[in-house]
């Protein structure tokens, strides 16, 4: 009998030009560091572990090559879904404070009842804070895998 359960994704691991630097910004967010050797760090989120590592050794491990170079823009982006309007505004602001970028303010959402900020770090990953005030198949699966009712 096969497992039909969908797989466990919850590490999300970011190819870094440079890891204590990118290492320090996340720990100036005050996320919590759950791991360190050398050039790779983790960090202990609700429903994901952040890992930091080379981006030459990421693409070495994959047997590929490193991005060449910066591509200007979002490529794509990492949400973390927040309790409340404050939560979003109060990390939105941290984050600037802790040497992130904000390209969108908290504001309403366009596209579900809530507001959402998007954000980059120093090496450009980019993050989208939100609040759902209603519910959706989308946020309610997201809660379900980090173990939290809704």
């Amino acid at each position: 009998m096969s497992d039909t359960r969908p797989p466990l994704a919850n590490i999300i691991t970011l190819g870094a030009r440079n890891v204590p630097a990118l290492r320090d910004f996340y720990r100036r967010i005050g996320w919590p560091l759950i791991f360190e050797s050398g050039d790779f760090a983790a960090f202990e989120l609700r429903g994901i572990v952040l890992a930091l590592f080379p981006v030459a050794d990421l693409a070495a491990d994959g047997r590929t090559e490193a991005e060449p170079s910066r591509h200007p823009g979002i490529r794509s982006t990492i949400g973390v879904i927040l309790d409340s309007r404050e939560e979003v505004d109060r990390l939105t602001r941290l984050w600037r404070a802790s040497g992130g970028r904000v390209t969108k303010e908290p504001v309403d959402a366009e596209y579900f009842e809530g507001c959402s900020s998007y954000v980059a770090d120093p090496e450009d990953n980019f993050w989208e804070f939100s609040w759902n005030s209603g519910t959706n198949s989308v946020i309610d699966a997201a809660r379900r895998a980090a173990g939290l009712d809704r």
